[in-house]
């Protein structure tokens, strides 16, 4: 009987202290791990904050610092160099809205004494090498005692030597890669797949050719005799600027305008070349002045960003589906 007396009220007394302790402490942590949590949460963001203001600042300094560059300023006797590399399109390093700025700035210059094109290009857009064209002929008659030379790199094919061919000369390497000279427009169709699993093509249209090149409709006789001509006369205008541009150089043969390529050593036996030789070796031995001052538009930070975050998900769809359809120099 004692011992039972004893024991029941120490078992009475700790029981519910002993419970609001533990309850308590618990509460604690949580409240403590909250308020940390917060307190790195507003710690990440104002540093994301302040990062993406320093990178802001940092871009609108370049791109002030850039643009205010003063242009009047001559850079001594040179030889002028403008890139083009990769597929000449729209929005590359070849297209006109680079190229022409930099042609403009490097024979403008009275510093400099002739113009190096070093092109490395598979080919691309006729409309954009077309462009590039009617500006360095315009440049040339402005700027009668500035020599236009290309020298060509790896590759200087189809849109690539539709731009070449209207230099005064060009410069390539035995192994470089001149030519295809012709035009192409590619695609696909997937009526036959369509016709496998049973899915059915619902297109309307309005106007009767406006579902024109569509790869999920079959294509018509008439479609496929209308874009051959379009492919044509496109081909017509390649091949009369390098006629224009090569003069009696050219050593025409029935394959010349056919679309094949040769090496650089070929293209210089063909007259689609002049001779052998490197940006250097030309501002050196051609144009006698060695120092190079390169004019090419480069991409900036602001121009990245922008690309970067302004970029629409939607009009790169639309330009994916664009391009399987337009004529490509290639």
């Amino acid at each position: 009987m004692s011992d039972n007396t004893n024991d029941t009220p120490v078992s009475a007394a700790a029981g519910p202290g002993a419970n609001g302790n533990w309850e308590r402490e618990v509460l604690e942590k949580l409240v403590f791990a909250t308020l940390q949590e917060q307190r790195a949460h507003r710690r990440w963001s104002v540093f994301f904050k302040v990062t993406s203001l320093l990178v802001v600042l940092f871009a609108l300094w370049v791109f002030y610092d850039y643009n205010n560059t003063d242009d009047s300023e001559t850079l001594g006797r040179h030889t002028a160099l403008i890139d083009i590399t990769g597929t000449i399109d729209a929005d590359g390093s070849g297209s006109a809205g680079v190229v022409i700025p930099a042609l403009d700035k490097a024979f403008s210059d009275s510093g400099s004494v002739a113009v190096i094109l070093h092109i490395n290009s598979p080919g691309g857009s006729p409309v954009q090498a077309g462009m590039i064209v009617d500006e360095m002929q315009r440049l040339r008659k402005g700027y009668p005692d500035k020599p236009l030379y290309v020298v060509v790199d790896e590759m200087c094919a189809s849109g690539g030597y539709y731009i070449a061919a209207a230099a005064d000369k060009i410069f390539v390497n035995k192994a470089s890669v001149v030519g295809s000279i012709g035009v192409l427009m590619d695609g696909f169709g997937f009526t036959g797949v369509m016709e496998k699993v049973g899915v059915e093509r619902r297109l309307l249209t309005a106007g009767e050719n406006k579902g024109f090149m569509d790869p999920f409709s079959p294509l018509s006789e008439k479609h496929k005799a209308y874009a051959q001509g379009m492919l044509n006369e496109i081909h017509q205008q390649f091949i009369d600027v390098v006629r224009a541009g090569r003069g009696k150089r050219l050593k025409e043969t029935p394959e010349m305008f056919s679309g094949l390529f040769w090496t650089g050593a070929k293209a210089v036996e063909m007259g689609l070349a002049d001779d052998f030789g490197t940006v250097d070796s030309v501002a050196r031995d051609v144009v006698k002045a060695e120092d190079i001052v390169d004019y090419t538009q480069r991409e900036g930070l602001p121009e990245r960003v922008l690309k970067k975050f302004g970029a629409s998900l939607g009009s790169g769809a639309m330009k994916a589906a664009m391009d399987d359809v337009k004529p490509m120099l290639r």
